[in-house]
């Protein structure tokens, strides 16, 4: 497992193929101030949910653009199924990365794949976007963009985990993130990390992972969850949510206060 680092600039997936660790971060509720605060702590990446949230593909755009305008943050657009559409609008909103849910077979991750890369590698659609600067920059984006994206499914279920080692075996997948939330309901333990069914679940991930040469990433919602997924070998993660943290910090204050002699 690499220490992570923050140096030079590098693209989320340049991150991923070095075995970076880079660290991320993730929103949902929204709001573009909170987007852009994650935007600029210095985050490798910070991933808009549209899967498990009301987002619209403007709302999405306006977060992008929030983490964007924060400093070097890459904007990852997690879309709410494995649509050619969804993904093809959500990279037109110059994310700089797509993750897609509950990824099954290596024919869901190949057809992924294809969304998200121009041909030949793929069958995502030309079109002026904020991508390219509305049109401005069409052919230097098309000649960038299948190199500069990364393509992020996620393991979420046992058939997903059964078909592992295929789905990371798919020329352009980046990286395996595992959803654990899902993944322990799949399998019959929901949120008990710490069940036999799903630790052989997430080494028979990291084991997939690392034949195809792919790094493993989840999401934490805490401190005691960053700890469990750094000891169990998790190569990168994202360490927290912005609803998570509002509840965090709004517990801790409240808390506190109670705590004092009145």
């Amino acid at each position: 497992m690499s220490n992570h680092v923050r140096t030079e600039r590098m693209e989320l997936r340049e991150r991923l193929a070095a075995d970076d660790a880079p660290i991320g971060s993730w929103v949902s509720l929204g709001s573009t101030a909170a987007a852009e605060v994650a935007g600029g702590l210095g985050f490798d990446f910070v991933v808009v949910d549209t899967e498990h949230t009301p987002l619209s593909v403007e709302s999405a755009g306006e977060l992008v653009r929030a983490v964007d305008a924060a400093g070097d943050t890459d904007a990852v657009v997690r879309v709410p199924e494995n649509d050619t559409a969804e993904v093809k609008r959500a990279l037109d909103l110059g994310a700089a990365g797509v993750m897609a849910p509950k990824i099954e077979s290596a024919a869901e991750a190949e057809a992924l794949v294809a969304a998200a890369k121009y041909p030949p590698e793929g069958e995502r659609g030309v079109a002026g976007s904020r991508a390219n600067d509305y049109g401005a920059h069409t052919v230097e984006y098309f000649e960038t963009a299948n190199d500069a994206i990364a393509v992020i499914p996620q393991i979420e279920s046992a058939a997903g985990v059964e078909h592992a080692e295929e789905i990371a075996a798919v020329d352009g997948i980046d990286t395996l993130f595992v959803g654990p939330a899902d993944l322990s309901a799949s399998l019959g333990c929901f949120g008990e990390y710490d069940d036999p069914a799903f630790l052989d679940a997430l080494d028979a991930t990291f084991a997939a992972a690392e034949t195809a040469g792919v790094p493993v990433g989840t999401l934490a919602t805490g401190p005691a969850e960053i700890d469990a997924w750094f000891e169990h070998g998790v190569d990168y993660q994202i360490v927290g949510t912005d609803v998570g943290y509002l509840r965090q910090g709004a517990r801790a204050a409240k808390e506190h206060y109670e705590s004092l002699d009145q």
